[in-house]
């Protein structure tokens, strides 16, 4: 995004306008974030704003200030639809592609707003007016961040929105330990602090209230976890009935794929897990070095992200899919051994 783009947002963003704020279907910290952060950012400067998630969101997402005023399109279709319809400016958050809303993904191709995209993941597509695109950047809350930034609007930056964005940035980088988080980083991080963004309360908020049916999860997780020593390879299986088991609620497997990545000598670590509802196994991807789960979920699982982080799908049966996969690692025998 250049220099001339932003003045001509400037100008777009100087007069009130009916603003709605899209991040990708089940959303995670990083999605809510961003677009709550520039949802009480925009509200600030006097606009209509609206965020319109596609399907809800985990638990520990919903003490963020502003969440309450989500409205999810699965559950409120009629009102989203309308929002959507009647607005000025749509900005799309956290994904790059309208295939990543689900259901929503017909409407947003329909409408004549102008679209603003702000991401941080590979291979943007073309749907917006402006885009701001930058794979190297630790989060879209990190970007959001920059983006107030480069409208001169850092003194509008209050305790909510300094709340929110260190929500993304902390959840996005693993709790600041990828590869992705820089210097620069945690200057924003200090500046958030600065601005009144309670560290300690968020992480507790994140990461340190679990129930006991999640813990127990957790243990399910770890019973099934597999090692494949010939390719540095770990991987998890959670079925339907597992979930079911242990009174599973949307978020309770997050991070759960980092499990296997922490055993010492992995560098591919996978979580394979059952959704009866949409009839797919949904798969996260995790890696350390040179080694692209972007890439690799691409070629073989419908799915992309990062280099080092990436979410795929498959529409055969939980079994059928762990076979598959272990039929390809062969030939990518050699890249996960270099």
């Amino acid at each position: 995004m250049n220099s001339s783009e932003i003045k001509e947002i400037k100008v777009l963003l100087s007069t009130p306008k009916n603003i709605v704020i899209i991040p990708h279907k089940n959303p995670d910290g990083d999605a809510i974030g961003s677009t709550l952060a520039l949802h009480h950012y925009l509200s600030g400067l006097g606009h209509h704003s609206t965020v319109v998630t596609p399907n809800d969101y985990p638990e520990f997402l919903k003490w963020i200030p502003g969440e309450k005023s989500i409205i999810k399109y699965d559950s409120d279709t009629d009102v989203a639809t309308s929002k959507i319809k009647g607005a000025d400016i749509i900005f799309t958050l956290d994904f790059n592609h309208f295939s990543r809303t689900g259901n929503m993904e017909s409407l947003l191709s329909e409408t004549d707003a102008t679209f603003i995209m702000i991401d941080h993941h590979q291979q943007p597509d073309t749907y917006a007016k402006y885009t701001y695109s930058d794979v190297s950047m630790s989060s879209t809350c990190q970007m959001v961040y920059h983006f107030i930034e480069k409208l001169h609007d850092l003194d509008k930056i209050n305790a909510d929105i300094a709340t929110c964005i260190y929500v993304g940035i902390m959840t996005d980088t693993g709790s600041f330990r990828f590869r992705s988080t820089t210097s620069t980083t945690h200057r924003v991080i200090a500046d958030l602090i600065d601005r009144g963004a309670d560290n300690t309360g968020i992480h507790e908020n994140i990461y340190d209230t679990n129930s006991y049916s999640k813990l127990q999860l957790k243990g399910v997780a770890l019973k099934n976890l597999r090692i494949l020593p010939e390719y540095k390879t770990a991987y998890i299986t959670m079925s339907q009935k597992e979930l079911d088991d242990h009174n599973f609620k949307k978020g309770d497997t997050e991070g759960f794929v980092n499990m296997g990545l922490s055993v010492d000598g992995i560098v591919f670590a996978l979580i394979f897990i059952e959704n009866k509802g949409e009839d797919i196994i949904k798969i996260s991807l995790r890696s350390k070095g040179d080694f692209s789960v972007n890439e690799f979920s691409r070629n073989h699982f419908e799915g992309g992200g990062h280099h080092n982080a990436a979410g795929g799908k498959s529409n055969l049966s939980l079994t059928e899919t762990v076979e598959k996969f272990i039929s390809i690692l062969p030939a990518y025998k050699n890249a996960l051994n270099s």
